[in-house]
């Protein structure tokens, strides 16, 4: 992804190895600036991470500017002078090889704690790459702290700033913890794809009983009069205690909007907490309590689904 910030030209043709966050934010910013853009990904949805739900109001949108080549993997790499030919195998696979004109490799990232000679200082490496810290950000020295990427996934930066201010704190003498209940991720894309807490699956793994409510963009005033329409907020609940426990929102912005999700989740906030606060309108925010409504069964701007009938 560095290496693609900075190319000299404009690539007529691009290949994105790879349909994660990175390789589609950087094939969002080139087909801005006039690339036409390949995406090859050998799972059956792009963002592999994100429910499926998500990702196929994500994947409806994104089809009109990417040729997304699912269930598709690259074989085969050779550099001419004309440029870059490509061969592949699989669902989505052409026939023939592909000429580019530059080719994106982002499959993810690899830490390179073997590269920092932490271990002439006696840090401890592991057979990947990562140093392991504990909750206050120490390694196994006691007086030296690693954070950010280099301590594990998620690889994000928010993430990293957070760690940094602990360790600083700790260093300072403060009883302090990283021990975050979730860290939010976003695709910055157009549309953008937001996440925090927990997702279906994961859910699925934890064995945890839960329920989903979604509110399409479509029945939202903002999201219409925007051109927008084609937006979802998800949220997901315990259904035992109706805590949210996860959500997702897949639209314009959808990043700016997941706040309210994150922070209900810290603070333990049930569908009804959210459900009764109240949210400006016209706003695409409001979409958030919303969606509480839904899973509530007090939803006014949509069939109610959860009505009792007399």
């Amino acid at each position: 992804a560095t290496d693609a910030l900075e190319l000299k030209t404009v690539p007529k043709r691009l290949l994105v190895m790879g349909g994660g966050i990175i390789g589609l934010e950087m094939g969002t910013v080139y087909h801005a600036l006039g690339s036409e853009i390949d995406v090859v990904e050998m799972f059956d949805q792009v963002i592999p991470a994100a429910d499926k739900d998500v990702v196929k109001v994500f994947t409806k949108r994104i089809s009109k500017k990417f040729n997304l080549m699912l269930e598709t993997k690259v074989t085969a790499v050779e550099a001419k002078e004309d440029g870059i030919y490509v061969s592949m195998e699989g669902k989505k696979a052409p026939a023939e090889a592909q000429r580019y004109d530059a080719v994106l490799v982002a499959i993810g990232r690899v830490p390179n704690g073997k590269n920092l000679d932490a271990g002439k200082a006696g840090v401890e490496v592991d057979e990947r790459g990562f140093i392991r810290v504990d909750k206050q950000l120490r390694t196994n020295v006691p007086h030296i702290f690693a954070i950010g990427d280099i301590v594990g996934q998620p690889m994000l930066a928010h993430k990293g700033v957070h760690e940094g201010h602990v360790a600083a704190e700790v260093i300072a003498g403060m009883k302090h913890y990283f021990d975050p209940k979730v860290i939010p991720s976003i695709a910055y894309t157009e549309p953008e794809v937001a996440w925090v807490g927990l997702t279906e699956k994961e859910a699925k793994e934890k064995g945890i009983s839960y329920e989903t409510a979604t509110f399409p963009w479509a029945a939202s005033g903002r999201a219409i009069a925007s051109d927008c329409a084609d937006g979802m907020t998800k949220l997901i609940f315990d259904k035992e205690s109706h805590r949210v426990i996860g959500g997702a929102i897949v639209g314009t912005n959808g990043g700016e909007l997941l706040g309210e999700i994150g922070l209900a989740i810290e603070m333990g906030c049930d569908a009804e907490d959210i459900a009764l606060t109240i949210h400006a309108h016209p706003t695409l925010h409001e979409s958030v309590g919303l969606a509480a409504e839904v899973f509530e069964g007090s939803i006014t701007d949509l069939p109610n689904a959860k009505a009792k009938k007399k």
